[in-house]
C-alpha cells in the first residue's frame, strides 16, 4: 500500500493505514502489539478508533501483520535492485534472508511479535507470515517449480528464515556477523540435504526403489488457480 495518495483537487493524503501503523511503531516497544498500541496509534494519526479497527479488523494482530508485509515488501525492493546475477543460488538465498532483517529497524519490533505470535490462537498467523516471506524469496529469485518441489523449498526455507530470525534477535555481535555466520550454516545444511536427494534420484538402484514415491510426489501442483483456502492440487493419473 503506498503511504499517500492524491485525491481529484491533486492534493496528496496521508494513507491512514500507514499513518497508523507508523504511529504504532513508536508504541510498540513499551506496549507491545497490543489494544493499547493500537488505540493510542489512531489518536497519535489523528484518526478516531474506529477507522482504526475499520483497518485493522483485529486489532493487534493485523498491525503486527501488516508491519511484517512492509518488511517483505522492502527486501523484495532491493532484490530487484540488487546485482546478484554473478552469486551462487545459495548466496542469493542468504543475501534475501538478510535483506528481509536489515529491513527491521528496531528488533524490539520482531521479538515482541514473535511474543504475540507465540500464543495459540496467533501462532497459525505467524507461521503464515514466515511462508509468505519464503515464498516471496523464491518468486523474486525466479522460482519456477511446478510440482512437490514447491512446497519442499519454501517449507525448508521457512525453517532457515524462522530459525535465523530468533538467533538475530539474541545476537550482540557487532554487525550481527554472527547472525550472518548462522544464516550460511543453515543454508549449507540444507545444499546438504539437497545433494543428498539427488544422490538418491541418481542412484540406480534407491532410484527404483523411490520411483513410485517420487511419481505421486510428482503429481502434487502448487496452488495455482486453486481457491485460496486450498493447499494445491493433484494432477489426474496419465
Amino acid at each position: 500500500m503506498d503511504e499517500s495518495e492524491t485525491d481529484t483537487a491533486g492534493t496528496t493524503r496521508e494513507d491512514p493505514a500507514e499513518a497508523i501503523l507508523d504511529a504504532a511503531l513508536i508504541n510498540v516497544p513499551f506496549d507491545g502489539w497490543s489494544e493499547t498500541t493500537l488505540r493510542n496509534a489512531a489518536r497519535d494519526a489523528g484518526y478516531d478508533l474506529a477507522t482504526a479497527r475499520a483497518l485493522y479488523p483485529r486489532g493487534a494482530v493485523d498491525l503486527a501483520l501488516a508491519f511484517h508485509r512492509r518488511g517483505d515488501a522492502e527486501m523484495v525492493r532491493r532484490l530487484n535492485e540488487a546485482d546478484l546475477g554473478a552469486l551462487r543460488f545459495r548466496d542469493r538465498i542468504a543475501a534475501a534472508v538478510r535483506f528481509r532483517l536489515e529491513a527491521v529497524e528496531d528488533r524490539e519490533l520482531v521479538q515482541r511479535g514473535s511474543t504475540l505470535f507465540a500464543l495459540p490462537q496467533h501462532a497459525a498467523d505467524g507461521a503464515k507470515a514466515i511462508w509468505g516471506t519464503a515464498d516471496l524469496i523464491w518468486r523474486t529469485l525466479g522460482d519456477s517449480s511446478d510440482d512437490f518441489n514447491w512446497y519442499t523449498k519454501r517449507a525448508t526455507l521457512s525453517g532457515v528464515y524462522g530459525s535465523t530470525v530468533l538467533y538475530w534477535l539474541g545476537d550482540t555481535s557487532e554487525g550481527h556477523a554472527a547472525t550472518w555466520e548462522f544464516l550460511d550454516r543453515r543454508i549449507d545444511d540444507v545444499m546438504r540435504v539437497e545433494k543428498v536427494k539427488a544422490q538418491v534420484r541418481d542412484n540406480p538402484v534407491l532410484g527404483r526403489a523411490f520411483a513410485l514415491p517420487m511419481r505421486m510426489l510428482g503429481r502434487i501442483r502448487p496452488p495455482r488457480g486453486v481457491p485460496a483456502d486450498l493447499p494445491g492440487q493433484i494432477t489426474p493419473r496419465g
